[in-house]
């Protein structure tokens, strides 16, 4: 991650935030880094869909956005179980709008015209 909180290039989204403390019992300790790697890279694809982007900057912000929630699901699951469970709802719940809507996506504009990104991820 760099200084500004940006995964590096060719760095693992998910291994670039900072995780929290494993005890020898917790189940964090048991989550391969490869599975968070395949969560946000399945989230990508459904934000990808949610909200299609036609600019390199646009991709970033989705990956941040992707590995930001990723991150924060980790840090509150109480067990793996848990864990699945939140991802798999959010997931689910930006699916089913995604197919309710499709004419009703958000394109990311080029943010070199705007100081701030006009969209949210419910």
């Amino acid at each position: 991650m760099d200084a500004d909180g940006r995964p590096t290039q060719g760095s693992d989204p998910a291994a670039a935030v900072d995780s929290p403390p494993t005890g020898a019992g917790d189940w964090r300790a048991q989550l391969q880094p490869e599975a968070r790697s395949r969560i946000v890279e399945r989230m990508m694809e459904t934000l990808k869909t949610r909200l299609p982007v036609s600019e390199p900057e646009g991709l970033n912000d989705l990956q941040k956005i992707a590995v930001r929630f990723e991150q924060k699901i980790y840090t509150e699951a109480t067990n793996e179980s848990d864990y699945f469970w939140k991802i798999s709802l959010k997931m689910l719940s930006m699916e089913s709008k995604t197919q309710q809507a499709p004419g009703n996506a958000h394109v990311i504009p080029n943010q070199n015209n705007s100081g701030k990104v006009p969209y949210t991820v419910n």
